[in-house]
């Protein structure tokens, strides 16, 4: 690795970490009701909100009716998202002209979108038209990634709070977190993202000359408008030659700011952060990074601040930051490396003078190796599922740690919301493995963690390995999930188990080599997506509604301090434990089998 790319990555964990506690305390003051100053001019339209949606905010809920209220906004949410596409054609702002989509797609899209998946099967901009774009795709980041945010203060709440019974109010909750947090963040981040070149507009798509010809192979259509097959059953194409190029244009710097802060992910175009239109600098790409990182990292200090001890936010930032490096360190000297069989016959694999070399299949040249490693794994280590470079193009090792990152249950950092409550359930685990341990009874910030609650934390890290072990299983052994394949062996083994690993994790990144725009994939990664994201959300609720309920325990000499270095070693290890023991034997017949392959071992 380069000085400037070492650099780079030291610059974004360097100004992460400058903006957590601002943010953090900033994010505890908003949900505990004590909004500063300078946002206080906006209370009027939050009370606005509840008197017409008949809201009363001091009425607390219990967490099986905060539970409730999550399900019915999701319900709602894929209802109205599926509808929007499936009418797309009969609706204002289509200057394309674009039609319905096809019902197993609306039905992946809509919740894909409500689980903060964003896993995208279709081209956005040969696809959705710009109202499908604004008011079914962006209208729902906001809502899923406030939805993950409600439900992580709640259970922080069950943390801070002892001998009640309710855990806070959802709908508060959701207002609170896009009025004040989401919304003025991202309207900041479009405005810097237009001023660098990001397109926001609602023209038509224009048609430019190229300066070059063309030449392609069109295929030959009937008079039934379907494609003419020769006798052998191969398409019957023309040569055909152009000087001219539509470019796709439409809102998408409003888009790409809530997109990466809500990590989100779904692009409005099919190359996703790639494409220059989302993404066209070196400055918007570290913006873009930042922005995923954020939210769940200052959530860690909300966290701290909300139960009263900034220590333990720490804990858990200092326990993320490890395993991302360490997960970052594998990717960047995979990647860095390059690949041997090119080496054997003479290939230079430097990019340029001013990089080291390295793979560069997959890779925008105006980002280089370093930094499309470091965004595949900041995308995966949380749950956007943003890309700038093809993950399917990494070498084997390479692609292992974004596939690794979302097996680890993307807690590191996480989606916003979500990551910071799957890390708090392992540290539930840790505590409980350290009671084992010491032959005491576990405790966790002052609450005893008795059956139940060891019950619901094995609930929501169990759920997500059996979605992705049977979806993958079911998909090899279907002729229809293995058509999609368009590599054989090892590698394409890995396509199909990223596919279920991003759905189940609500990441929505891809090993792009799959076909997944087919009715079986559509309505199988839909489902895997569906009860990815709620049958955690459930026992996550389950579990601080039993946290608030239990009395606060005094500190007392047998107490596990769960502040100190120890802890953090304690919690890295039972998540990388976990993780081990769940998919390594998936992660053999993969990424691990193409490496040796790779590398000549036998």
């Amino acid at each position: 690795m380069t000085i400037n790319g070492l650099f780079q990555i030291v610059l974004l964990l360097g100004v992460l970490f400058l903006l957590v506690k601002p943010l953090g305390g900033y994010m505890a003051r908003v949900y505990e009701g004590n909004l500063p100053a300078f946002m206080r001019w906006l209370s009027p339209l939050e009370h606005l909100f509840y008197r017409m949606c008949g809201v009363n905010p001091s009425q607390e809920m219990r967490w099986t009716s905060y539970a409730l209220g999550v399900l019915w906004f999701s319900v709602l949410g894929v209802l109205t998202v599926y509808a929007l596409q499936r009418l797309q054609g009969f609706l204002p702002l289509n200057p394309q002209s674009l039609g319905a989509v096809s019902p197993d797609s609306s039905f992946n899209t809509a919740i894909s979108f409500v689980s903060n998946t964003n896993w995208q099967g279709y081209a956005g901009e040969s696809t959705l038209s710009y109202l499908t774009q604004m008011f079914a795709l962006a209208v729902q980041n906001f809502f899923s990634a406030a939805t993950g945010m409600a439900v992580v203060i709640a259970l922080i709440r069950g943390f801070a709070r002892h001998s009640v019974e309710t855990i806070g109010n959802f709908w508060v909750d959701m207002t609170r977190s896009v009025l004040y947090i989401l919304l003025p963040l991202s309207l900041a981040l479009a405005l810097i993202l237009v001023s660098q070149g990001v397109v926001q507009n609602f023209s038509p798509y224009p048609v430019v000359r190229t300066v070059e010809t063309t030449t392609y192979d069109n295929p030959s259509l009937d008079a039934a408008g379907n494609p003419l097959k020769d006798a052998a059953g191969n398409p019957v194409t023309v040569k055909t030659t152009t000087q001219e190029q539509t470019l796709p244009l439409g809102p998408v710097a409003s888009q790409e700011a809530i997109k990466e802060l809500g990590t989100n992910g779904g692009g409005f175009f099919n190359a996703n952060s790639a494409h220059p239109y989302e993404n066209p600098t070196p400055l918007t790409n570290f913006l873009e990074m930042l922005t995923i990182l954020l939210i769940p990292a200052a959530l860690c200090y909300t966290f701290g601040a909300m139960v009263g001890d900034i220590r333990q936010g720490w804990t858990l930032l200092a326990t993320m930051t490890l395993v991302f490096t360490l997960m970052l360190a594998v990717a960047e000297y995979a990647e860095t490396s390059g690949n041997p069989a090119f080496a054997s016959l003479g290939v230079n694999q430097q990019a340029s003078a001013s990089q080291s070399g390295g793979n560069m299949e997959g890779k925008e040249t105006r980002f280089g190796i370093v930094n499309s490693a470091l965004f595949a794994t900041v995308t995966t280590s949380t749950s956007c599922g943003s890309v700038n470079s093809m993950h399917d193009s990494f070498t084997p090792l390479g692609g292992l740690v974004p596939l690794a990152n979302i097996q680890l249950g993307e807690v590191i950092f996480g989606g916003v919301g979500s990551g910071l409550y799957g890390m708090l359930i392992y540290a539930v685990i840790a505590v409980f493995i350290a009671g084992l341990m010491i032959g005491r009874t576990p405790e966790y910030l002052g609450k005893k963690i008795e059956a139940f609650d060891i019950k619901m934390a094995s609930l929501t890290i169990l759920i997500p390995p059996l979605l992705i072990l049977v979806g993958t299983a079911v998909a090899v052994m279907m002729e229809a999930g293995k058509s999609g394949v368009a590599n054989p062996g090892a590698h394409g083994f890995s396509e199909i188990l990223y596919a279920f690993s991003s759905a189940a994790g609500n990441n929505g990144s891809a090993f792009a080599g799959l076909s997944a725009n087919t009715p079986f994939y559509n309505f199988a990664l839909g489902v895997v997506m569906f009860f990815g994201r709620f049958w955690l959300i459930l026992p996550v609720l389950a579990l601080a509604g039993s946290l608030a309920g239990k009395k606060r325990i005094p500190v007392g000499a047998g107490t596990l301090p769960t502040h100190t270095p120890l802890f953090v070693l304690l919690l890295v290890g039972t998540v990388l434990l976990v993780g081990a023991l769940t998919f390594v034997p998936a992660l053999g017949l993969g990424p691990v089998v193409e490496h040796l392959t790779m590398v000549g071992a036998h």
